[in-house]
C-alpha cells in the first residue's frame, strides 16, 4: 500500500509537471527564430552556418534580418561560432568580421573535429549548443555526432550545385517562392580580407 501511494504522488507530480518546450525543427529563415523559446530550452550558444543561411553562396541575397537577429541573440547573452565548408576563407573572414563572430573555415562537416572546436571555445557543454544552418547532410549530421541541438532554415536561392540537383530536395528546404529576400551589394567589401 506505501508503495503504491508513492507511485501515485510521483505519477501526478509527473502528469501535472510543465510540458518540457520544444524547439522548431524549421523555419524559412533566421530572423523567425525567436530568441526567448531558444533560451527557454537551455541553449547558450549557437553554431551558425554561413552559405545560404546567413548570406546566399553566390553572394547575390542576405537574409532578411539576420545581422539584427544575431546583434539582439548577442545581447540576450548568447554566443555565437561560424562554421562553413566555403573554400574562400577571405569571404568568411569578411562575415566573421561583420558580424563579430569567430569562425573556422573550411570546417569540413558533418566531421566532429570542428563542431568540437567551436563548443570547446564557447566552454559550453554541447547539451547547450544549437546548430543552425540550411543542409541536412552537413549541420544536422554534425549536431547529431557532437550531441547539440539543430534547427534548420529554408535554403537562400542560389545556383545548385551538382550534388543539389541530385539530392538537394531531400537535404535542404527550399526558399519559400514570394519570400522576402534582401539583395546584397557589400561584396566588394571582400578586397580587404584576401
Amino acid at each position: 500500500m506505501k508503495n503504491l501511494k508513492a507511485f501515485l504522488m510521483k505519477w501526478r507530480k509527473l502528469r501535472f509537471k510543465e510540458k518540457r518546450h520544444r524547439l522548431p525543427r524549421h523555419v524559412h529563415t533566421l530572423a523567425q527564430i525567436k530568441i526567448d523559446e531558444i533560451k527557454i530550452c537551455g541553449v547558450k550558444g549557437i553554431i551558425l552556418d554561413l552559405d545560404n543561411t546567413i548570406i546566399s553562396e553566390d553572394d547575390r541575397y542576405l537574409s532578411p534580418c539576420a545581422e539584427d537577429w544575431i546583434q539582439q541573440a548577442k545581447l540576450a547573452g548568447l554566443q555565437f561560432f561560424i562554421l562553413s565548408n566555403g573554400k574562400r576563407r577571405y569571404r568568411v573572414k569578411y562575415w566573421s568580421h561583420r558580424l563579430d563572430i569567430p569562425a573556422l573555415s573550411p570546417a569540413k562537416k558533418p566531421f566532429r573535429p570542428a563542431f568540437r572546436h567551436a563548443i570547446a571555445y564557447m566552454r559550453l557543454p554541447a547539451k547547450h549548443v544549437l546548430v543552425i544552418g540550411d543542409s541536412l547532410h552537413t549541420d544536422f549530421v554534425g549536431s547529431l555526432l557532437c550531441g547539440c541541438g539543430y534547427m534548420q532554415v529554408a535554403s537562400l536561392p542560389h545556383p545548385p550545385r551538382w550534388w543539389e540537383k541530385l539530392a538537394g530536395k531531400w537535404v535542404q528546404i527550399p526558399y519559400p517562392s514570394g519570400g522576402e529576400l534582401w539583395n546584397f551589394d557589400g561584396a566588394a567589401g571582400y578586397e580587404s580580407f584576401l
